[in-house]
Formats: C-alpha cells, structure tokens, sequence
C-alpha cells in the first residue's frame, strides 16, 4: 500500500499506492505500522506523498503539510512527432563529469514553481545510486541545441514494475524557459524511457506548476491523480 525508499538513518521517501479495493481507514491501519517502524529506528526525517482525504489524520501524527501535486500519465505507444534541432546524450557517453553535471541540475530547479525541494545538491548526487543503481549515469541525458546545454532528463523504470516509466528529474535552464523547449526536451525523455522499454509513463509535479503541468498536456499525458505532500521530523 506504500512504496518506500530508506536512506540509513537520513530519510524516508514514502509514496502512497493506491487499490481499488483498499478503504482510508486500510491505509491508515497500514501506515501506522510504517510510522511506527520509523520511529523505532529513528529516522531523520519521513516525507510522505498521501491522498489528501487524510489531512486531518496526518496532522494528528504531527505531520506538517508542504504543499500538492498532480500525477499526469500516458501510453507510450504512440508519441508526438520528433522535433528537429535538439539533441540528448547521457552523461555516461558525454564529455561532462559529474561536478559540471550536478552545476547543471541546481541550474534546471532554480527558480521553479516546485516547493518539495528536499535534498541539497550534494545530497541529490548522492541519492543516484541509491536509487537508479551503479548505471545511474546511463539515465542522466543532457539536451543540447547546437552546442548549447539546455537542460536534462532522468528518464528511469518506477522500483517495483517492470513497465512504468518515470522521470527521476527533469529540468530546462532558466535562460531557455519560455521557448517551447521544455515540451520538446519532455518528449525526448519520453522516448528515452521507450528505450529502456517502458509502456506508461507517470510525471509528477507541484499543483502550483503550471509551465510543467502545459508540457505535460502538450505531450498528451492526462491528470490521473492528486496528493498531498507531508513531512515530519524525528
């Protein structure tokens, strides 16, 4: 009913997975064995994505709300047709190391209407690994138009499927924003998880986020869900 990524005595990341046959009293029975759990162990910190009918019962545990998100999806099947002039290249076959690749990242989330910015950047480059395995560079693509460095894509299979495709991060430079490049740097990520054989694709972003949400419809996801965003600390 929940999916969990645990980083030692730092963090949970907590994601609620929802079932049709599962009532709001099933996940808060369930949750409660899993806050438990953290609690024993003395976590640092638990961040939680829960629907937000639960409001009241999360703030009973003493978790303070950070802000939404929607959940957009699509097929991927059938994408929109390529757009010529931008490229992409992963970070593993491109002449970037990993000092300039993370200067990019903080680049791409400068400025962004997202409010769930939990981990610094050294923080973020550490999390690879732990999350998308020793390959991690294979999934960092870099878009270029000509030789400019416009922004990046994380494109990943979701832990636990073997189809679902998910965009670990993905960011354009505040310099190109507002060009059109973000729908066309989406779709190349998109393809990239075609590559790496996934069928659906899930993105995610803050409710507030409506350069984000217009890329997503520009690319033909539909609204699928919405969440709540919550933190407590040990």
């Amino acid at each position: 009913m929940f999916q969990t990524i645990k980083n030692a005595q730092e963090y949970w990341l907590v994601d609620q997975v929802k079932k049709e046959d599962a009532t709001e009293a099933d996940y808060e029975r369930a949750f409660d064995q899993l806050l438990e759990e953290w609690r024993e162990r003395k976590v640092g910190y638990l961040s939680l994505l829960m629907d937000e009918a639960h409001d009241a019962y999360l703030m009973d545990k003493g978790f303070r709300k950070i802000s939404s998100i929607v959940e957009y999806t699509r097929k991927l099947n059938e994408l929109p047709e390529k757009a010529l002039g931008i490229t992409s290249v992963a970070l593993s076959a491109s002449d970037m190391d990993d000092t300039a690749f993370a200067e990019l990242y903080e680049q791409c989330r400068s400025g962004t209407a997202n409010k769930n910015q939990l981990f610094t950047i050294e923080q973020t480059m550490a999390s690879f690994e732990l999350e998308l395995g020793k390959q991690w560079r294979n999934h960092c693509f870099i878009f270029y138009k000509e030789n400019d460095v416009i922004g990046l894509g994380i494109p990943h299979i979701e832990a636990g499927t073997d189809d679902e495709g998910r965009l670990f991060y993905f960011g354009v430079v505040p310099q190109w924003r507002g060009k059109g490049y973000g729908a066309i740097c989406h779709r190349l990520s998109l393809e990239r998880l075609k590559e790496f054989r996934a069928k659906t694709y899930v993105g995610s972003t803050d409710v507030n986020n409506v350069h984000m949400i217009r890329i997503f419809e520009r690319n033909g996801c539909t609204l699928r869900d919405r969440k709540g965003i919550y933190r407590i600390d040990n």
